[in-house]
This record gives C-alpha cells, sequence and structure tokens, in this order.
C-alpha cells in the first residue's frame, strides 16, 4: 500500500469519522440496524436536515448506503468500509509496535 494511495482513501474516511454526530449515527446504525431519517433524528437534538447531511458524509466515505423503501430512505452501515478503516488502524499501530521495539533495543544497548 503506497502512502499517497493510503492518504487518498484514508483521508474522507477518517475525516468522516472525526465528527461526534457522525460517529453517533454510524454506531446507532451499527447497533440498531437500518433505520430512515426520521427514526435517526428520533432520538436526537439534531434536525432531520442536519442528520441527512451527515449521513451523505458518511456515504461519500463509503461508511453508509442507502435505499428507498416506499417514499422513505432507509440507511444502513457498509461493513466492508469499516473493516478497510480497521486495517489501516491495524497498519499503523504495527507500524509504532516495530518502532517501539527499535527503541527499547537501543536503549538496552
Amino acid at each position: 500500500m503506497g502512502e499517497p494511495a493510503f492518504v487518498r482513501d484514508a483521508a474522507p474516511l477518517f475525516a468522516a469519522l472525526g465528527d461526534d454526530t457522525r460517529l453517533r449515527l454510524l454506531t446507532r446504525l451499527s447497533a440498531d440496524g437500518p433505520r430512515s431519517i426520521v427514526q435517526l433524528a428520533d432520538r436526537s437534538k439534531v434536525t432531520r436536515q442536519a442528520v441527512t447531511k451527515h449521513l451523505e458524509v458518511l456515504r461519500g466515505a463509503g461508511l453508509v448506503r442507502s435505499s428507498r423503501r416506499g417514499r422513505e430512505r432507509i440507511w444502513e452501515v457498509t461493513p466492508q468500509r469499516l473493516s478497510v478503516a480497521r486495517h489501516y488502524l491495524d497498519d499503523i499501530a504495527r507500524q509504532w509496535e516495530d518502532a517501539l521495539d527499535r527503541l527499547k533495543a537501543f536503549v538496552e544497548q
């Protein structure tokens, strides 16, 4: 995985996850399953319009998708993209562990 490709791919993903409202929406969709905007805004202090905008950001990052059910749009998590995020975080953690191991070996010499 080349760094420029990593940055281009990961930046929108982590930017979308970096907002607390979007993270709450994603968490709720993960826990409760597919929901409409009305259902997502129901237990929230955020308006339906704001929920829609946040969901569009999450969709742009590939974290959620929607489908029509009658007059409503139903939103659900895209688990594959979350797996990509986990892969990036695991890779970063591995790099930190390697760096700490090298530092420990250097200090112990």
